[in-house]
């Protein structure tokens, strides 16, 4: 009932009173109790971004106003998500015109009449295969949708005088160990590489570099809120893994606030804060919901899959890494790919897409990624797949 608890003091409270099968709730504010604008049954759930969640964000409002407002805006992502964005627009806005566009990334010429008809000044790309073990087993896929789909947002971005294209990439991409990680690596490559090009030196590429956003589509937090549900057991690769996570809001205003910040061909990174134990979310999640860890639902751990880092990188602190005016973004001074090495890379690739060895196309990704390191045992393509929540 404090009225506004802090991380720290919420993860007291549940701290003193863990094994009791307790479930927890926040009241709400005395002022909002007043004046009648909620009542006590209306108790909000203790969430697990509550624990992990840091301070606000402060964004340069005047900054990010002058590369959004007035302009036409492509966020891509699915058609599952552009159903309910288009709903939730509709009914907030009525009187907004409002039109769906449905396109993937690996279609150059349905792409093309998108951007010949709607003309976006401003693109944020997060199209992408994303889950780790399903990419090891699929890896042609994360190629054609990873690489070339951003290659074909890229070019017409170019051809179509986009003011702005904001990569949205991964910590994964950092000293890659998986098909995933690598090619995310490459697409921020070619954008790069566009940024150098007379034909790109209109438009403004920015790379935005971050870890795992809690709660977002596939990530770990729905997941074991499912096996929690079910009684368990709650799974876990090994009892070491860490990542960096940041919280939905948090990831989608600092992507927008890098994008304002970045200069032409950057690697933007985010302050992910420090890494968290998986196990330890799994402990904190089946705590929040009123049980014991160990006790009432069990926590098993399954192995690391191909491609898994027990740690992944994501420095923001190093000779190659250079501060912004906001605390919580930072540019990486990376090299620069010559066009010809990327364009030659880029046709090695097309040729080892479909059906090729898994050990032939570990060679080309390492052709254009050298520090790549392939698994020493590629995985069979006809095994079961079991998805990783942590990856």
């Amino acid at each position: 009932a404090l009225p506004k608890p802090s991380r720290d003091d919420l993860r007291r409270i549940i701290e003193v009173c863990k094994g009791q099968r307790l479930t927890f709730r926040i009241v709400p504010g005395v002022a909002d109790l007043l004046e009648g604008r909620l009542d006590v049954t209306r108790l909000r759930e203790v969430d697990i971004n509550d624990l992990l969640g840091r301070e606000p964000i402060t964004l340069d409002m005047e900054g990010i106003g002058h590369f959004l407002a007035g302009k036409v805006v492509l966020v891509e992502q699915a058609e599952n998500n552009l159903f309910y964005i288009d709903r939730e627009l509709r009914e907030a806005h009525p009187g907004l015109g409002v039109v769906p566009v449905i396109a993937d990334v690996g279609d150059r010429v349905r792409l093309e009449a998108v951007f010949r008809s709607c003309r976006p000044a401003v693109i944020f790309h997060a199209a992408a295969h994303k889950h780790v073990p399903m990419m090891e087993i699929n890896p042609g896929e994360a190629i054609k949708n990873n690489v070339f789909g951003t290659k074909n947002v890229a070019d017409m971005a170019c051809r179509y005088q986009a003011e702005a294209c904001v990569l949205i990439s991964t910590d994964k991409a950092v000293n890659p160990t998986s098909v995933m990680g690598c090619t995310k690596r490459i697409a921020g490559m070619y954008c790069q590489c566009l940024a150098r090009q007379p034909a790109g030196a209109g438009t403004k590429f920015v790379v935005v570099r971050f870890g795992n956003v809690l709660g977002s589509a596939g990530s770990v937090v729905p997941i074991f809120r499912e096996q929690i549900a079910r009684g368990g057991p709650v799974t876990v690769t090994h009892p070491e893994m860490r990542r960096y996570f940041m919280t939905i809001p948090e990831s989608t205003q600092l992507v927008i606030q890098a994008g304002v910040l970045g200069k032409s061909g950057e690697i933007m990174l985010l302050d992910m804060g420090e890494p968290v134990k998986i196990v330890d979310l799994a402990r904190d999640m089946i705590t929040l919901s009123g049980f014991r860890p160990d006790i009432d639902i069990k926590i098993e751990y399954q192995g690391l899959r191909p491609g898994e880092k027990l740690f992944e990188e994501l420095r923001t602190s190093a000779e190659d890494i250079l501060p912004t005016p906001h605390k919580k973004i930072f540019v990486w001074q990376s090299g620069y790919c010559a066009m010809e090495d990327m364009q030659a890379g880029l046709k090695r690739l097309e040729a080892v897409l479909d059906g090729a060895p898994f050990a032939e196309i570990y060679k080309v990704l390492q052709s254009i990624v050298p520090e790549y390191q392939p698994p020493a045992q590629p995985p069979s393509p006809h095994a079961p797949y079991e998805p990783s929540p942590s990856a």
